[in-house]
């Protein structure tokens, strides 16, 4: 499992290693995120949101962060 979660916010899908509430799969709407790109943003978990493009900066770094894991960390069991 990788330490960010991404969130649509501000017209784009972005990432962010801030806590999700407990047992929420995602960010809900109206929440403040501090993202990858080092913008603080307001979580819009709407069904349109997923569909945004993605920040490059954000994926750039979310990227960096995966590349850096161990192995053991990503890997899914079957």
């Amino acid at each position: 499992m990788y330490p960010f979660h991404w969130v649509p916010a501000a017209g784009q899908r972005h990432a962010s290693t801030d806590r999700r509430p407990e047992g929420a799969l995602a960010y809900p709407s109206g929440t403040s995120v501090a993202t990858l790109c080092r913008e603080q943003v307001i979580a819009d978990n709407s069904e349109i949101g997923w569909l945004w493009p993605t920040c490059d900066s954000c994926n750039t770094e979310a990227h960096r962060i995966a590349r850096e894991l161990p192995t053991t960390t990503t890997a899914r069991s079957n």
